[in-house]
């Protein structure tokens, strides 16, 4: 969240920054919330002051043995005004508190100005779309015919938005998964973890998900739990409440999980193959870092998730997203999306963003930067590395053969018991 100290003192700044990614948030009704708190912290210290002076007057005059009736109950009065004035003012702090959730991070200065998608930045391609002597096969065609994706048993089992693998088509996305966790440990440096998929409210709120977007969760209500809709959640709020010794950042995570999204504004969208999914699996790298190195860590980030389509040898592209398509708690984005030929279109298959110390002040994530100093918010990122059904979806379209087979990557092969095509069971 944003510092209310920041709002307090830079108004326009966080209305212009609000405006800018087409957001709601009252800043003019949260100032006034504030403003009457700290006046009736004024009032409240006042009387407690007065509290004070009546408290040794009464202490004197039991001394001479003459209490002053008066006195003592223009102090009691007194105490009974504190007490009203206590609970208004904790009253008000948790409505400031609430407002200050609905508050967007804001972007950073170097973000392009846009008033839709429309206006996303395309900053560099990779490869060239591979050119086919016949018109190329959907994913979902490609994915019928071998037999490794059965979109009618998918929705037998829990209805339409859901994808399930078979066979061969199992140890793929397997195989991805597998490989893409050794690349970033072994290679980029990451320590993996196996979280929970599920989350508590208060880990959703941390990383910004809740309150905005909790329609679009999967909530156990029994238990108020939810289920994750990205790796962030967990993995972000693994540190919790800390304060990270200096010396441990940078400390960067991958994990792998399932992910859940309800897509509530989203029906009747991409409805066909695995473009647009409730429950899909991904793996997902998660940076802590020190606030002023954050801008270079998003580009390592970013360089992190494109190795992985240029080891798969998949053309794609990376957008810069203007400030209206950036999420709630972003305040930098960049959009990996890959090249499917089959369905003629690009497809995001990563973000990767800089929440700055957005989250770390919903989740109260710190670090002391030398011994005995002052404890300061880290700086979060997140990124995709990768989300597996587009990259199933690219793979399968860009590696389709006349014969109707698919060629598996060589990166792959290992995992996929030495097997180079994937053919008709």
């Amino acid at each position: 969240m944003l510092e209310l100290k920041f709002i307090r003192n830079n108004p326009e700044i966080v209305a212009r920054g609000i405006s800018a990614k087409n957001a709601d948030a009252d800043i003019g009704a949260l100032l006034a919330l504030d403003e009457k708190r700290r006046d009736l912290l004024v009032m409240s210290e006042k009387l407690k002051a007065e509290r004070n002076r009546a408290n040794q007057e009464i202490a004197k005059a039991k001394k001479g043995g003459k209490p002053d009736q008066a006195l003592i109950e223009r102090m009691k009065e007194i105490s009974s005004r504190i007490k009203a004035l206590d609970t208004e003012v904790a009253e008000l702090e948790e409505d400031i508190h609430k407002m200050l959730l609905t508050v967007p991070n804001l972007p950073h200065e170097s973000v392009p100005p846009g008033a839709s998608e429309k206006d996303n930045q395309e900053i560099k391609r990779w490869g060239e779309p591979k050119e086919f002597a016949y018109e190329p096969r959907p994913h979902w065609e490609i994915g019928e015919q071998l037999g490794i994706l059965d979109g009618k048993r998918a929705s037998k089992l829990a209805g339409s938005g859901f994808a399930l693998f078979n066979g061969v088509g199992a140890l793929l996305e397997r195989a991805l998964i597998n490989w893409m966790l050794d690349v970033h440990v072994t290679k980029q440096g990451y320590t993996e973890v196996s979280t929970p998929f599920i989350a508590t409210r208060d880990c959703m709120v941390g990383t910004g998900q809740l309150p905005k977007m909790e329609e679009d969760m999967y909530l156990v209500e029994t238990d108020d739990l939810f289920l994750i809709p990205t790796a962030e959640v967990p993995v972000t709020n693994l540190h919790r409440e800390e304060i990270l010794d200096s010396s441990r950042l940078p400390l960067y995570y991958t994990a792998y999980t399932p992910c859940f999204r309800r897509e509530a504004g989203s029906y009747g969208k991409d409805t066909r193959g695995l473009i647009r999914i409730h429950q899909f699996d991904k793996v997902e790298m998660v940076k802590f870092v020190k606030p002023e190195t954050s801008c270079d860590e998003l580009e390592s980030l970013l360089a992190d998730a494109e190795a992985l389509l240029q080891m798969l040898d998949l053309h794609y592209r990376v957008l810069e997203l203007c400030t209206a398509d950036l999420s709630f708690a972003s305040s930098k984005c960049y959009d990996i999306e890959v090249w499917a030929p089959g369905a003629n279109s690009y497809l995001e298959v990563s973000s990767c963003s800089n929440f700055e110390d957005f989250q770390a002040r919903r989740a109260g994530i710190r670090y002391r930067p030398e011994q005995g100093a002052k404890p300061e918010y880290v700086h979060t990122l997140n990124g995709s590395g990768l989300a597996l059904p587009r990259t199933v979806a690219a793979l399968l379209e860009t590696c389709q053969n006349p014969d109707g087979s698919v060629t598996i990557p060589e990166v792959l092969r290992p995992y996929m018991h030495g097997m180079e095509k994937i053919g008709k069971s």
